[in-house]
This record gives C-alpha cells, structure tokens and sequence, in this order.
C-alpha cells in the first residue's frame, strides 16, 4: 500500500544529508522509542521503516534512483486548474473505498486504499499492510495530526473489517495502537490550535480525542491528558466565544454554560473552589473583569444576580454596576434603587459610600448624597468633586460632573450593549418615566450601615473586583498551557492594564463643570431643595430622642389660649341683646344636662336591685379571703427582657440575643422599633431607628435566622459599667424590596459588641465586626 512518506522524512534528514548523518539519525531516531503504552508490533514496524530508508539512502545507487525519483515529483508542478481538476477526478472514482474519507464515513477501507487518490507531487513510498501501524505512529511523530486521522479513523469506524480480518496484524494489539495513534493525534493537534489562538477548534480536536478513546473505553490516562488540557482551556474558549457577534446565539450561550460550569466548581466568583483551570482567585477576578466587555447588560445581570444568591460579595458588586447601568440606560431608577438596597450590604465591609451618593442623586435623593459623601474615604473622587463644587454651598455640582463622567469611562465600557452610548443627566432626568418614578419616591431615604461604619482605610479587600475609577484590574495572567505554549496569552484582544490609581483622573474643562452643575433635578435644585427648610425642620422634630412630650405639651397649651383670647374677642364684641340671649342658653343648657344627669342615675339605682338588710360582713382589705393563685404572664415575643447585675456569659448571650430579636423586629415587614430602645443606647440606637424609618418608608424589610454563640465577657477595669461581649454570630438573611426578594446573604461573623450599665440595666453602645 501507498503511504504519503519519504525516507528523508523518516529519519528527519534534508536530501543534502552525508552518509555520517545518515547514519547518526537512525541510530537517534531508533532510541527515541514511542510512548510506553504502544505495542510491540508497532515498535517493531516503526523500526522497520527507519531501517529500510536507512538501507535505500545508504546504497549509493539505490539512493541516486530514489532521488530521481523524489526531485520529479517535488518539482514537477502541473497548473493550478489541471491539479484541482485531477483532485477532482481522483475524488469521484475513489468512491468510498478511498481511505482519505471523511471521520464521520463508516465505509470499510479495502486494499490498497491510498492508490485510489495518488498525490503526484508528494512523495510517497510502497509499505506493506503489517507496517501500516508503524508509518501512522512515524506521521504522528512528524506533526502530521491531520493526516494520521484521516488515514486511521475509517478502520476504527463501525463496519471496517480490515482490522477484524487481520489484514494488519494481530487486531488484539493492531486495534489499540490505531486508537492511541489517533487520539493522540487529536491530543497534539488540540494543542498546536491552543497555540494558534483557535481554541474553540482545540477544544474540539481534544473533545474528538476523549471520545475515541471513550468509545473504545482504552487508556485512561491519555483521556486524563486530554481532559486536564480542556479545564486549562476553558478560560480562553470563554472567552473566545463570548467575543462572537450577537447573531452567534448558540456558540455565545455555549461560552455561558461553560462560564458557569467554572463557576459551580469554584463555588462562585470569588470562591476557593478548584475548576482545574489553574486560575488562582485573583486572576479568576481578572478573567471575569476581562470578559465583562463582551457581556451585554441583561446576560451580566442573569450571571451575577445568580451568583450573588451563593452569597458572594464581588458578584453582588457586580450586580449593583449592572443593575445601575441598566437602569440608567433604560430610564428604569427602580433598578438603581434595587442597586442601592445591595449597596447597603456591602457597606458593612466595603467603602461604598461614593457608589451610594451616586445611587442617591440619581434616585433625587440629594441631601443623602451629600452625607454618603462626608463618610466616604476615596480621596481623589472626592478631590475632584470638590474641586469642581467650589462656588456652590455643597457638593453636588461636583457629583453630577463625577457620575457622568464616572458612568461614561467606568461603568458603560464593561457591557457590550453600552459601550458606545452616551451618558447625560439633564437627559436622564427630563425623561417623563424618570420624573414619575422619583416624584413618588420618599426622599432622603437613609441606608445605614447594618454592622458598623467603615473606617477610612489604606487598601480595599482583595476579594473586591474594583472597576471603578481607573481601577481595573489586568488582564488574566495565563494558566500554565500545554508544552511549548509559553508564550499564549488569555484574550485574542489586548488585554486592560492594571493600575495603582484608586480614583479618577479627570481634566474636565470649565465649560463641562458649569453645564454638570446646572442639571435640575426633578424635586431639586443642584444645591438645596425647594422645601429643604421645612423637611429639616420636621426631620429634626422627628429626629430627637428626648423632650418629645414636653414640646407637644407646650405646643397644645398655647394653641389653648390662643384659642380662649380669640373667644373672649369674640364675646365682648357681640352686641348686648345677643349677649343676653347667649346667656339663656347657656343657662336652659345646664338645666336640661342636670336633668338628663338624674335620670341616668336613677335608672342605675333601679338596675342594682334591693339593699342588703342586717349587719353588713366584715372584710378586711389587708388579706383576700382565699388565697389567689400567682399569674405568670408570658413575656412577648421578640421582646428583649432587661438585664441589670454584674455581666455573665450567660447575661451577656441575652443582651446579644435581645438584640438580634430586635433587629429582626425592627427591620422586619412590621417594623417593630421599640424593642430597639430596650436593648440599644447612643449611638446605635439614633442610627438603627433612622435606618428602620427609612426601610419602612421605602417598602423595603429583611429576613433573619441567627445564631449566637458567646465566647467572652471583658468587664472595663476601670469602669464597672461597661464591658465588652465576644460572640461568633450566624446571620442568614433575605433582603425585599416591596416584597420581592432582591439580596440574599448567609454570614458567619465575629463582633465585639460595647455595652454599657444605664440606670442599672446593660444595652449596647455598637459593636465592631472583628476580622
């Protein structure tokens, strides 16, 4: 049979080789053995061959002949047309006992298959069918993947009997060593396409591989390549078909199945979870940024919402910039509201106070923008808006100008839907849907911090993807790829830098600062609202803790006189008859109310029948005759019972407990705030009754499971009044925004919590979440 070969290539030599390379090849090339899990008869027929071209090129003659022959087919060329026509030709009549068929034919191959189709300018040599084997392992060797499958996949297809009849050797071992060949043809040819950068087509060759090898249900550890190879690979397929155009619906929903199969193993995000993709938790980081790009809005919000409910902090992240780009872009600020309610989870461990004063002003809320801005630590934000708030009495100009900028240059960028939309407040707030929408909003809604307030600090948490003003992350540093592939990087795209900023770097120029300050909020002005005087005033009314009822006393009291002095006017100035008059009916009044007064009492004296005659018993008031038994009357439910004495473990658990119920209670669908004012003091209490106001205000409550587990009691040496209390506290919770669940989280905390001893009771100062 016919095999594309020449015996050059056999031994790896060009045709200018001397005798002594001749000879030094065929001893290398004999040494170099095949992998172990080869046969013997395909070592022995690969040795064969290397030794017959060793034979022929060392005889001076035989060599002279066969180079001959070999120039006149390398170079005798015939014209493009008469080669396609003869391709053609040669097509037609091989029919299908042709062994250069299609992988998926599963017509048998007969004898000498390859001289259906001779290729007049490769060189080929005339083998026998015992060394068949042989010359697809020497192909195999010498880069040939494509080849060694179409030779070899039709004898392993259904119906070929050339192997059964022996045609080739032994089919106990003949059968396997074909098998090896191929896949590890697939194997290589996956590897050199990873290489390419095509490596949707790797995964494919490697994914054909694995299935010959299943099929056949032989070397496991070959399969155990392959599949190593295609978790390695993954990332980059993501990639690769998510940049696929938008028409491309069934390959791009192919890259998010993927995407999520990776992120099950890894247990989300930012997850410890091994996927085997080699991607340590920061590069999995950067590899999610990377792909964002190539995401529209509505598939990153099906994504990290998802991936939010695991919990995860970074997909929550992620799902306030989606939800907060979406709403922006689709006039929807009920979606920017939900993005605000995510925010305040993660201001427990975050810094998320410029992301909330954006939130705020575009949800019209500009007075809590303006706080959310005092808390936040981001310098250089804060810099700039200052900078261009300089003739305005507070900060807002300067916001507008940032989160134009800021949606424009951070947020937009990452979704493939929006990437070249423009950004403009006076546009997002002259849409009707918009002025709607926050005209029936209650404004100035506070988000309180549930755990504690962020401190300003040096750096943010590592698990914190920060797209957000010039902090991007890098490209993914590439996995370890396949041998040789060193030099592979992640995205066929350039790749984002890293940089060490933290916040913007802006050059507006003046003209854009004034056009950003003179955006007119729907209930707004750019600097106070209209009636800001007044709702401070009722805010503040309503605000303190203390003199509440001696106000509203005072206030009635003077309502009162006002009221008498306006009556005696009145009176002194009606003319002397009606004077008269008012005073006869004054008069005939009280007569017929003293007449009414004794029917009344007459009628009860009636209904309480006949007085006791005799001497009346003696009861004395100092003992009940019987005895009555003592009433326990059962504490309600939630309700945090006072606890005074000194500070236990056990007292301490049911302080922290108490709390826990009344934070349930308080931030509950019923709102329940007193108990809060049992178990906290200043200043927790202020912050955790604004915080219940303002849920309940929006609609807004959450769920609590908790468990509590005390691990100690630290009393002030210098203060017996006041102690510190260590507890490990499991908190689930579920957060609802007009009763549709929106967050979920599910947190193993430890808090120190600060009490303190007033008029003999413990509450809580605040508390701190230990890291």
């Amino acid at each position: 049979m016919l095999i594309p070969l020449d015996y050059y290539r056999i031994l790896g030599l060009p045709i200018q080789a001397t005798a002594e390379q001749l000879q030094q090849a065929h001893r290398d090339r004999t040494l170099q053995l095949p992998r172990r899990e080869y046969s013997e008869v395909a070592i022995v027929a690969r040795k064969q061959l290397l030794d017959e071209a060793c034979a022929v090129l060392s005889d001076s003659d035989e060599r002279k002949a066969y180079d001959a022959s070999f120039l006149a087919k390398t170079y005798d060329r015939e014209s493009e047309a008469a080669q396609e026509a003869k391709h053609q030709r040669s097509k037609t009549s091989a029919g299908t006992a042709t062994v250069l068929q299609d992988a998926g034919e599963t017509a048998p191959a007969e004898s000498k298959p390859l001289e259906a189709a001779p290729d007049p300018h490769t060189p080929s040599i005339e083998i026998d069918d015992n060394q068949f084997v042989g010359a697809l392992l020497i192909l195999q060797e010498l880069g040939e993947y494509e080849l060694v499958q179409k030779l070899g996949r039709p004898y392993l297809n259904n119906g070929s009997i050339a192997i059964a009849e022996g045609r080739f050797g032994d089919p106990q071992l003949v059968r396997p060593d074909i098998v090896l060949t191929v896949s590890l043809a697939c194997l290589e040819l996956g590897r050199e396409q990873w290489q390419q950068g095509q490596y949707e087509n790797a995964a494919k060759s490697l994914e054909a591989g694995q299935e010959v090898l299943l099929r056949e249900s032989l070397f496991a550890s070959v399969r155990g390549e392959m599949q190593a190879d295609l978790y390695k690979l993954r990332p980059y397929n993501i990639l690769e078909l998510l940049s696929l155009p938008e028409e491309k619906v069934a390959e791009r929903r192919r890259g998010l199945q993927i995407l999520r199969e990776m992120l099950q193993e890894r247990g989300g995000i930012d997850g410890s979870g091994d996927d085997r993709s080699g991607l340590g938790i920061e590069d999995f980081l950067r590899f999610v940024q990377q792909l964002r790009k190539h995401l529209t809005s509505s598939e990153q919000q099906t994504l990290f919402e998802a991936e939010a409910g695991r919990p995860s902090a970074v997909a929550t992240y992620l799902s306030v910039y989606t939800l907060l780009a979406q709403g922006f872009a689709a006039r929807q600020p009920s979606m920017i509201r939900r993005a605000k309610l995510m925010l305040m989870q993660l201001g427990r461990r975050q810094d998320v106070h410029l992301e909330k004063a954006v939130c705020s002003l575009l949800l019209g809320q500009t007075e809590e923008a303006s706080r959310a801005l005092e808390l936040s630590s981001e310098k250089e934000p804060l810099a700039f808006i200052r900078e261009h708030s300089q003739d305005s009495p507070d900060l807002l100009p300067g916001l507008c100008l940032y989160a134009e900028h800021w949606l424009q240059e951070e947020v937009f960028p990452h979704f493939r839907d929006l990437a070249n939309q423009s950004v403009s407040l006076k546009d997002y707030f002259a849409d009707p849907k918009v002025q709607a929408y926050l005209e029936a909003l209650p404004q100035d809604a506070e988000t309180a911090n549930e755990w504690v307030v962020v401190q300003p600090r040096s750096g943010k948490p590592a698990a914190r993807l920060q797209p957000t003003a010039g902090r991007s992350p890098a490209a993914v540093t590439p996995p370890s790829a396949p041998q040789g592939a060193s030099t592979v990087t992640l995205t066929p795209v350039p790749a984002e830098t890293e940089t060490a900023a933290s916040g913007p770097k802006f050059q507006a120029t003046a003209a854009a600062a004034s056009t950003a300050a003179a955006v007119s909020l729907p209930t707004a002005t750019a600097g106070q609202p209209a009636d800001s005087t007044s709702k401070h005033r009722r805010r503040q009314h309503s605000g303190r803790s203390g003199a509440t009822g001696k106000a509203l006393t005072g206030d009635l009291v003077d309502r009162a006189r006002t009221k008498a002095a306006e009556l005696s006017a009145q009176v002194k100035s009606m003319p002397r008859n009606r004077l008269a008059l008012f005073l006869v009916a004054g008069v005939l009044s009280l007569l017929l109310l003293w007449f009414i007064l004794s029917l009344l009492a007459s009628a009860m004296q009636a209904l309480s029948g006949p007085s006791l005659q005799g001497e009346h018993a003696r009861v004395g008031f100092e003992a009940a005759p019987i005895e009555i038994p003592a009433v326990s009357v059962a504490p309600e439910p939630g309700a945090a019972a006072p606890v005074s004495g000194e500070i236990t473990e056990e007292s301490a658990e049911q302080i922290v407990q108490g709390w826990l119920s009344a934070k349930a209670a308080a931030l509950g669908p019923n709102h329940t705030v007193e108990e809060l004012k049992q178990v906290l003091t200043e200043p927790a209490l202020s912050r955790w009754q604004l915080m219940a106001d303002a849920q309940e205000r929006n609609n807004a409550h959450q769920r609590y499971v908790h468990k509590l587990q005390v691990n100690g009691v630290k009393t002030n040496p210098t203060n017996p009044d006041r102690a510190q209390v260590e507890a490990q506290v499991a908190e689930k919770a579920e957060v609802f925004d007009r009763d549709q669940l929106v967050s979920s989280r599910n947190e193993n905390l430890r808090v120190r919590y600060d009490l303190i001893r007033q008029d003999g009771q413990w509450r809580i100062m605040d508390w701190q979440v230990i890291k």
